[in-house]
């Protein structure tokens, strides 16, 4: 499928169902203002149907989107600004089931992977307490029922998804109703080092079930890490955009190389070279740029793309790094800032290959 058009959302659903039927997974990568969470919202409902006798309906979807994070709110005790609780709705059918499980335990490992907070979750009475260890002077301080920052909020809602949906990937009776899991933009209000650690775990815990799972985004690094872990598993990878004002949509199939990646790539290590905010995934990802443009120029190793120059004559120097630091799975569940002489090393790279690939400057500007 080069491209095809749905003339509303629910129609667009149906397909991926159809398409799920025999593929694994299905990524998609659409601007914001695309539709992305109604169209999560089209897919679910479509697994819907009604219970004969009962104001209830059958679901098929287990969905993390915007609305999820609805299910949370904070009571940031105004009165007394001491007892912060984050609530949740428990009337939610994500929730039922979960007694018994000692949940918390399977949200702590997760949630290790990204945070230094602590929580405690009271079940029963629907809230969530929240604390973190804090270094003053000589000895270590608790500080208790303290209010988390949005990014870190948006984590911690993320990996109790999280493990919600290992139950359902179990088999777990309670979510045995489950048969697709659908994620809309799980990384708002994160900072890209986290974005690339989602995007990798998420990759893995696809490649490593049954399960039928649906990834949107609006995020191009997100996009281009899931893109690439998941480029050799039985996933669709497609780009969503609306035909003009005809209340129309078109799905692309984005190909071997999603035209969209390299701009927003580089765009984004232009971004960080510039700021001197470089750590060692940004190898990885300019790695994967390299090879793309070698590729696409004809050539079979992306040394072929590292420009040489007076500090490293024949290029072995900035090979040999770029291989180094590019080496193993993005290094992001505990990024490590460059020192100063791969800093430079990575800019001459990065500035080299920009001179000899000209791309539009305008795009390296401002935003």
């Amino acid at each position: 499928m080069s491209s095809k058009t749905f003339p509303n959302l629910k129609r667009l659903a149906q397909n991926m169902r159809d398409i799920l039927g025999d593929k694994k997974g299905y990524l998609l990568f659409a601007y914001n203002g695309t539709g992305k969470t109604r169209l999560s919202s089209a897919f679910k409902d479509l697994g819907k149907k009604p219970i004969r006798g009962t104001d209830e309906k059958t679901a098929d979807t287990l969905y993390y989107n915007a609305f999820t994070e609805d299910l949370f709110t904070w009571n940031n005790d105004l009165d007394g600004d001491t007892d912060r609780r984050l609530l949740f709705n428990k009337d939610s059918r994500f929730f039922r089931g979960l007694d018994g499980f000692a949940i918390d335990t399977r949200i702590r490992p997760l949630l290790d992977r990204y945070a230094d907070f602590n929580f405690e979750l009271y079940f029963d009475e629907g809230y969530i307490t929240f604390s973190r260890d804090v270094k003053k002077r000589d000895s270590v301080v608790t500080e208790d029922r303290i209010k988390v920052s949005r990014g870190e909020e948006n984590i911690f809602i993320w990996c109790f998804f999280l493990a919600v949906a290992q139950l359902a990937i179990d088999g777990e009776t309670a979510y045995e109703w489950v048969k697709y899991i659908y994620i809309d933009d799980p990384i708002s209000s994160l900072d890209d080092n986290n974005a690339v650690a989602v995007a990798c775990h998420l990759a893995q815990l696809i490649k490593s079930s049954e399960m039928k799972v649906v990834v949107s985004t609006h995020h191009a690094l997100f996009f281009n890490v899931m893109y690439n872990e998941l480029k050799r598993d039985n996933t669709v990878k497609r780009f969503l955009s609306k035909k003009g004002d005809t209340g129309r949509y078109i799905v692309r199939d984005t190909g071997d190389t999603p035209f969209f990646h390299h701009v927003e790539l580089l765009k984004q290590l232009k971004k960080v070279a510039d700021s001197g905010k470089l750590y060692t995934y940004h190898f990885n990802i300019l790695r994967n740029i390299l090879e793309k443009t070698a590729s696409f120029h004809g050539f079979d190793k992306f040394s072929a793309c590292i420009k040489q120059d007076e500090t490293d004559v024949d290029g072995a120097v900035h090979l040999r790094m770029t291989n180094l630091l590019s080496h193993g799975a993005y290094s992001i569940f505990e990024p490590v800032e460059m020192v100063e002489d791969n800093k430079r090393i990575f800019k001459e790279i990065l500035d080299g290959f920009l001179e000899t690939y000209k791309f539009n400057t305008e795009l390296f500007g401002d935003e």
